[in-house]
């Protein structure tokens, strides 16, 4: 049982700590640790390692000491921080990293390296100090200690993601920030250097109330797909993630979040069901599934009198070819998608005005459907009627779970 653990002291000429060798050992002596099967190796051979000037590691792990927690302390407080879970990282010399990797080779030990039991030490420190869980798949902050030379510690904040559902009750406002078209965001006297073409959106309606909560750096808003900024969104809401990068605060009464919103927002906005969510809800509210679907009310205007019984032809609407709209050309590819109507209703307002209701599958161009876009819309609503039409009003009464 010690036969590799006197070949591994004759290798380092005796010069090797407690962690160097305990680690080394891993699979041949039973212990709970490195430093109960170092010791185990000392009773065996009567030697003392106590004090070794180890020449793997240099005696890094000396530096994991009351010092450094109290610069992990500093810096939490400097930050004020919430967090509840975390994940170390740490730098070493290189020339350390390689001398332990060259042992383990030498004597062919598939165990820990020193970088995994240094991460793993400071982990447990900090536990035991703050009472909170190491995360190695979703963490709220990243502590990352540079243990050469003197001792640094940074933190990353990993962002906080927060989900729910919004409406739009006011026409003119754009789901996210448009930077100004003449000065691309830098501010001039056409946006009153503001940056921004329009004075407000659903992201920013929320995202600057959040970020003042949150103490957060910067917000980006993902929503399921996005509405015209002439169109309403009604009924339940449109889904959405917001990301909000670098939050020193994470613990928010979502419910008082949203009333208060809400209350300042009045009709302009409204935002449901916030919750905390994790990063991978970003690109899922973002997939259309085979049986996501959305549903429109649209005010058809046409440029003369249609013949009402050509309207029932309308609900026999079903598979729609559409080439890439004229007015998002410049930010789509240009190609055919084929889309379903899924279910279509309608009622007369006077002779050339009628309400359609209309369920579709995600991602059909309402208005392009109804004008037919120069034909790169087929059929459409208003070759199927014989008269020029167009979307006069557009509201999204419903956007289906994905």
């Amino acid at each position: 049982m010690f036969q590799l653990a006197k070949q591994i002291l004759d290798e380092c000429g005796g010069k090797i700590c407690k962690h160097c060798l305990g680690r080394k050992l891993s699979k041949t002596i039973e212990g709970n640790n490195n430093i109960e099967r170092a010791d185990k190796v000392c009773d065996e051979f009567n030697i003392n390692l106590d004090n070794v000037d180890c020449v793997i590691c240099d005696n890094v792990f000396d530096k994991l000491d009351d010092e450094l927690y109290k610069k992990i302390d500093d810096k939490i407080n400097q930050l004020g921080i919430e967090f509840d879970t975390f994940l170390v990282g740490s730098r070493l010399d290189g020339d350390i990293q390689k001398r332990d990797d060259d042992l383990s080779e030498k004597f062919n030990l598939e165990v820990e390296t020193i970088k995994k039991e240094i991460n793993r030490l400071i982990g447990l420190g900090i536990w035991q100090r703050y009472d909170k869980e190491a995360e190695f798949e979703r963490q709220d902050i990243v502590f990352n200690v540079d243990l050469r030379n003197n001792p640094r510690v940074k933190i990353q904040i990993n962002p906080l993601y927060i989900e729910g559902k919004y409406n739009k009750y006011q026409r003119g406002i754009p789901q996210t920030k448009w930077p100004c078209t003449k000065c691309k965001g830098k501010g001039c006297k056409d946006c009153n250097f503001t940056g921004k073409q329009y004075p407000e959106s659903v992201e920013e309606l929320i995202s600057e109330h959040v970020l003042k909560l949150t103490k957060g750096y910067e917000a980006k808003f993902h929503g399921a797909g996005r509405e015209d900024i002439d169109v309403l969104m009604l009924g339940s809401g449109r889904p959405f993630v917001l990301e909000i990068k670098e939050p020193r605060i994470r613990k928010l009464d979502f419910k008082q979040l949203e009333e208060d919103i809400n209350k300042i927002n009045k009709d302009k906005t409204a935002y449901h069901n916030l919750h905390p969510c994790q990063r991978s809800r970003k690109a899922e509210i973002k997939q259309s599934s085979p049986d996501a679907y959305k549903i429109y009310k649209a005010i058809v205007k046409c440029d003369e009198a249609f013949d009402e019984n050509k309207l029932v032809e309308l609900t026999k609407l079903n598979e729609i070819n559409q080439q890439t709209p004229l007015r998002v050309l410049r930010r789509r590819t240009d190609m055919v998608r084929v889309k379903h109507v899924l279910d279509l209703s309608y009622e007369i307002i006077d002779d050339t005005t009628f309400e359609m209701k209309i369920k579709t599958e995600g991602g059909l161009y309402i208005k392009e459907l109804i004008s037919g876009d120069e034909g790169r819309s087929k059929p459409n609503v208003s070759e199927i009627l014989g008269v020029n039409a167009i979307c006069e009003q557009l509201d999204v009464i419903e956007v289906s779970e994905k």
